[in-house]
């Protein structure tokens, strides 16, 4: 699908999604990924919802946001509050959902000026 641009396109903006991937300011993606406002894609050492650590999510505490949207697959799922608690302490928020939710999610917040990061998990293609 192709979400309509705006007028944030100095920002990392989510332009579009689709089975297996997302696009970033029109460049396709087809890997687990971190996206924040003013910083290039990272790649994010994820390759299932299962593969989730408390390791990964202290790493983007490290960024400092206000918000976490986790885009969990297909699917929305629930990570388990323990993997969590390093942000809760920072009490910086997490919101899991399924990953075109979250991917218009982050547009909103980000277009509000939010210091938010979307954090995708993006199964690779079964070989």
């Amino acid at each position: 699908m192709k979400l309509h641009s705006s007028s944030t396109q100095q920002y990392q903006t989510v332009t579009g999604y689709f089975d297996g991937g997302v696009e970033i300011n029109a460049a396709p993606y087809d890997y687990s990924l971190t996206v924040m406002p003013e910083t290039p894609p990272s790649p994010w050492p994820v390759a299932s919802f299962e593969d989730l650590t408390e390791a990964q999510f202290e790493a983007i505490g490290e960024l400092a946001p206000d918000v976490v949207i986790l885009g969990t697959g297909e699917r929305q799922r629930f990570v388990h509050p323990r993997l969590t608690a390093s942000l809760a302490a920072r009490r910086i928020g997490v919101e899991c959902m399924d990953n075109q939710a979250a991917c218009r999610t982050y547009n909103i917040l980000m277009g509000e000026g939010r210091k938010v990061v979307l954090a995708l998990i993006i199964k690779a293609p079964a070989a």
